[in-house]
């Protein structure tokens, strides 16, 4: 983040929110000036309603005084960042976090901010899988999933606006995960990702799409046994809780281990395995 002093705050909201310049934290403490903050920087270089800053706060039944108590958060959070970056508090009104009509912006937030490096390397990734580029896809990956260091602003409190957000940001996570996990495999690293999938299981316990990515990599690795328990105890887990039988997909790539179809493993690239990896869900 560029500012007056020539140095930027490193921001961290993937993880416990962390705001430092060199030695000096410019992480407020408290519950809500951190609730302010990390609703400022999710969406880093917008605007920001007061409304909405006032909800985050206290709902929809805020006390008279929520807007005189917002304008003291904001300040304090200004002398924390001048503090940091060793500029006047008014300076930092002028060019990071800015009073803006109808609300507040933090400005500037660039590549030292996880979350916009960590959309950016995630974006490429995609991009490099979707073009078959296994191998920089792979990289690309692995490189956004480094960025987080845990839940994202997992020691902020969050309220009905943060919430969904956060929700989001782990959603795009898992997906990351996913993506990242795809590209190995197609490289025939299934032996490398089995300890993360492995890990993965109890976390998502539900979800198909690592299930199969696991059952495909046991079975690569030798392990087909272990790929069909895999199926078998997903299967039971589905009809215990939600009552549903694992998708299509799931029963056939089921079949496929089951017959040890030789498109499971790893192979150069042809329209027909393409197609039937494709139904299968995995490549």
């Amino acid at each position: 983040m560029s500012n007056p002093s020539g140095d930027g705050l490193e921001i961290r909201i993937l993880g416990p929110l962390t705001l430092m310049r060199g030695d000096a934290s410019a992480t407020p403490t408290a519950p809500k000036p951190r609730s302010v903050l990390a609703l400022l920087l999710l969406q880093a270089n917008q605007t920001v309603p007061v409304t909405a800053l006032i909800q985050e706060l206290w709902g929809h039944e805020p006390p008279a005084s929520a807007l005189t108590t917002l304008q003291t958060y904001v300040l304090h959070l200004r002398k924390l960042f001048g503090a940091a970056l060793s500029v006047a508090t008014s300076v930092v009104a002028k060019s990071v976090l800015v009073t803006v009509p109808g609300g507040y912006a933090f400005l500037g937030a660039t590549d030292d901010f996880d979350l916009h490096r960590y959309q950016q390397l995630a974006a490429e990734g995609r991009q490099a899988l979707a073009a078959g580029q296994n191998a920089a896809a792979a990289e690309l990956l692995l490189k956004a999933q480094y960025l987080w260091r845990g839940p994202a602003l997992s020691d902020v409190r969050a309220g009905p606006l943060l919430q969904p957000q956060i929700k989001r940001l782990e959603e795009s996570r898992l997906t990351t995960i996913e993506q990242g996990i795809e590209a190995q495999l197609r490289l025939g690293r299934h032996q490398e990702v089995l300890s993360d999938l492995a890990g993965m299981m109890a976390e998502h316990r539900l979800h198909e799409n690592l299930h199969a990515q696991f059952m495909v990599a046991l079975h690569r690795s030798g392990r087909r046994q272990e790929a069909l328990r895999v199926f078998q105890q997903l299967r039971h887990t589905m009809t215990e809780e939600l009552g549903l039988e694992p998708s299509k997909r799931l029963h056939l790539l089921q079949q496929a281990i089951l017959a040890d179809d030789p498109v499971l493993e790893v192979a150069p690239r042809t329209d027909g395995l393409v197609q039937l990896l494709d139904q299968l869900g995995v490549r």
